[in-house]
């Protein structure tokens, strides 16, 4: 199978959702039997770590090409390939209600990570790696102040992508208000909002992670059944939104098993 020829020029190419970067995340999507037309691998690099993947690929009847470095860089947008991309299909989105009824056939009060305005696909990388740890059962994203599922998301998660269902909503107080009916209790991660340990975050539950810079809009926060707050003991009162979604998620994890 040929590979269609990349069109280079000055400009970064923009982002793609139907690339998987970097040796862990392609692993995780090859053992997650995610379809794909094809392996590109840095030239005179079929060896050492690459080796098992390139032999899962030709099992699975996936075409496996070199491509040089520049091309591997260009795709990417120049970030860490490790020498190999996965061309995919673009990520599937899940709905709510799929997150919902996949909670519900484990028998366990549905857990959800609503992330609102993350534009920096590490950062949702992240949250989507901790939420996948931390046992929840999806995590949401609005369609506009968001990144999308590219293949930096896919390499910043280490492959939990593959095992996370991710919902994009069009509008998340929308999402929130159908969450409430659901009896689903809505808390917005706030610096000014109760201190975790005193909020019951027990059974269903959902927690908004704010962007990077204005945290929690004012109209998601308003919509929320209250805020929480992490502890701080020094003299910075804010943290990465990555480091403070995986803090409330493990702390809601904690909650789920008393």
């Amino acid at each position: 199978m040929d590979f269609p020829e990349e069109k280079h020029d000055r400009r970064e190419e923009a982002p793609r959702e139907d690339l998987i970067i970097g040796r862990g995340a392609v692993r995780e999507a090859l053992k997650s039997g995610r379809p794909a037309h094809g392996l590109l691998v840095r030239k005179g690099e079929k060896t050492g770590a690459l080796l098992p993947i390139i032999a899962q690929c030709k099992e699975m009847g996936i075409p496996v090409k070199e491509a040089d470095q520049k091309k591997l860089d260009y795709m990417c947008g120049h970030q860490n390939h490790q020498g190999v991309i996965l061309l995919a299909a673009a990520h599937e989105y899940a709905t709510l209600e799929e997150i919902l009824a996949a909670a519900e056939k484990k028998g366990e009060p549905p857990f959800l990570v609503l992330c609102d305005g993350i534009e920096d696909p590490h950062n949702l990388g992240a949250i989507i790696r901790s939420a996948e740890a931390g046992g929840a059962h999806g995590v949401v994203i609005p369609e506009r102040r968001s990144t999308g599922l590219t293949g930096i998301i896919g390499k910043t998660s280490a492959g939990a992508l593959e095992y996370m269902p991710v919902a994009r909503v069009k509008n998340m107080t929308a999402a929130i208000r159908e969450l409430q009916k659901k009896n689903i209790w809505v808390y917005a991660a706030d610096m000014d909002g109760v201190p975790y340990e005193k909020a019951d975050l027990g059974g269903a539950v959902a927690v908004v992670i704010g962007s990077e810079g204005k945290g929690v809009s004012r109209l998601v926060k308003e919509t929320c059944d209250g805020s929480v707050s992490i502890p701080m003991h020094g003299r910075i009162n804010s943290l990465n939104a990555s480091v403070a979604a995986g803090i409330l998620i493990f702390r809601i994890a904690a909650c789920r098993t008393v």
